[in-house]
């Protein structure tokens, strides 16, 4: 199960995932987060993934396909809240921190964006 948390706020879209990330569940992070940077034009938005318990290659390339769109859209996209040493792990392994920037937190993240 995945529940996304959304809120905007100073020009950035903050994403809040909790739960799991994988195959399954990658269709409601499209449906709701992917579509809706596409369809808006969001240029900025911080992935905050403190409460994911797993993810997988699937939800690893949900999330480099939002980057794609931003960079499109010609902003940024970073990933903060990376505690769980297995979710960790997979991150590590995939591409995905050679193309989104970690940050410890969102208000890290926020200040790296708005510099």
């Amino acid at each position: 199960m995945l529940d996304i948390d959304i809120e905007f706020r100073k020009g950035i879209c903050f994403i809040r995932l909790c739960g799991i990330l994988n195959k399954t569940t990658v269709s409601k992070l499209n449906e709701e987060v992917t579509s809706m940077i596409k369809d808006n034009g969001i240029r900025n938005v911080i992935f905050n993934i403190s409460e994911i318990t797993y993810i997988d290659i699937k939800g690893i390339n949900a999330l480099l396909y939002n980057y794609e769109l931003c960079n499109q859209n010609k902003g940024k996209i970073l990933l903060c809240g990376v505690n769980n040493n297995e979710v960790r792990e997979k991150i590590l392994n995939s591409r995905l921190l050679k193309y989104i920037r970690e940050m410890p937190d969102e208000l890290s993240a926020s200040r790296c964006i708005n510099i």
